[in-house]
């Protein structure tokens, strides 16, 4: 059985999830990583559109793994 469609966590964004958010305060590192197959409360879906301008607070670290993807945010050097 396929699972159902899910949609972007920001609020009013009614797009189709493309990736998964994802945190660690201990480190402060967010990573932005291809839609993960399984829905879990502790990860967020984002829609392309918020995936590709994602910003995190300062001092925080922004991993996007999603290299091959269209739109992928470039890495930081």
């Amino acid at each position: 059985m396929a699972s159902p469609a899910r949609h972007c966590a920001k609020p009013t964004c009614e797009n189709l999830a493309a990736a998964t958010l994802s945190y660690q305060y201990e480190t402060a590192t967010v990573w932005v990583e291809h839609l993960h197959h399984d829905d879990h409360p502790m990860i967020h879906d984002l829609c392309l559109r918020h995936a590709d301008s994602m910003v995190v607070p300062l001092g925080w670290d922004l991993q996007d793994m999603r290299e091959s993807a269209p739109g992928a945010l470039p890495k930081a050097s």
